[in-house]
């Protein structure tokens, strides 16, 4: 067996906390400067990754994985659009840490967010990825997202214009 999942064999997922901004940052920021998976190129300082983690707090949708005693992911959803007609459909963003893909951590934080927004009363959960992001794809396959359609060159980032897949899961 690979040592690396003998250590993740474990994995817990519980609510996020305020203590938990500066884990959630790291990650994030090592998605801004690494991939296309969030368009910004901007790293959040942590004044704007703390107050990023608490408006999920304030609403209960953020969630992390703690493995092997420490960070190893984490899951939001929120908004996925403002205008009140869009309140029963939320987006979904779910991040490993580097090193620790592969391991079932995404899968479990997709679990529990699904099953969180439901409670919460959503209707729909929607997903909008990089369209090469194929890991992020089968992952949201993988839990009944349907793909609804790609807008091509709507963001740039490195140099190059992305494509967004739209995927959609009904939660009623």
């Amino acid at each position: 067996m690979n040592p690396i999942y003998e250590i993740y064999r474990t994995v817990t997922v519980r609510p996020a906390r305020r203590g938990d901004a500066e884990a959630v940052r790291a990650i994030r920021n090592h998605a801004i400067e690494q991939s296309t998976a969030l368009w910004t190129q901007s790293p959040q300082t942590p004044a704007e990754g703390a107050a990023w983690l608490a408006s999920h707090l304030e609403r209960g949708s953020a969630f992390v994985a703690e493995a092997a005693g420490e960070v190893a992911g984490f899951a939001v959803y929120g908004p996925w659009r403002e205008l009140d007609g869009y309140r029963h459909t939320v987006e979904d963003s779910v991040y490993v840490r580097e090193g620790r893909h592969g391991l079932g951590i995404g899968s479990t934080l997709m679990a529990a967010l699904i099953d969180a927004a439901r409670e919460a009363g959503h209707h729909v959960v929607i997903a909008d990825i990089e369209a090469g992001n194929t890991a992020s794809i089968r992952l949201h396959e993988r839990f009944g997202f349907h793909h609804v359609g790609t807008v091509p060159e709507v963001g740039t980032k490195f140099g190059r214009w992305l494509d967004l897949t739209i995927m959609r899961l009904p939660l009623t």
